[in-house]
């Protein structure tokens, strides 16, 4: 089961970053490195995600013994940050579209 999450949270980081190179390809200057950048961006979005529910969690008092114990290796706030950064860029192309 682990081996599936795992797979499954690989293509969501491939398909996130090919979709963030190509919005940065049309929306700044051509640069050395788009791949460099899509990932940067990734692990940037994924971190201030973290940060912010680690912070939510503590302002809310939520016992960390709640949330913090899993079957799996991965610190589940991560893996959730993590998702939701995937995420964040077909979040974002929906709501433009909507918007049109």
């Amino acid at each position: 089961m682990q081996a599936l999450g795992v797979l499954f949270l690989v293509v969501g980081i491939i398909v996130s970053v090919r979709e963030r190179k190509y919005m940065m390809m049309w929306r700044s200057q051509s640069t050395s490195n788009h791949l460099a950048n899509a990932l940067s961006q990734l692990v940037g979005t994924a971190g201030g995600i973290y940060l912010s529910l680690e912070l939510l969690f503590s302002f809310l008092k939520i016992p960390e013994n709640w949330w913090s114990e899993s079957i799996f290796f991965v610190e589940p706030l991560a893996a959730i940050s993590l998702l939701l950064a995937i995420l964040q860029p077909f979040g974002l192309k929906a709501w433009l579209r909507l918007r049109k």
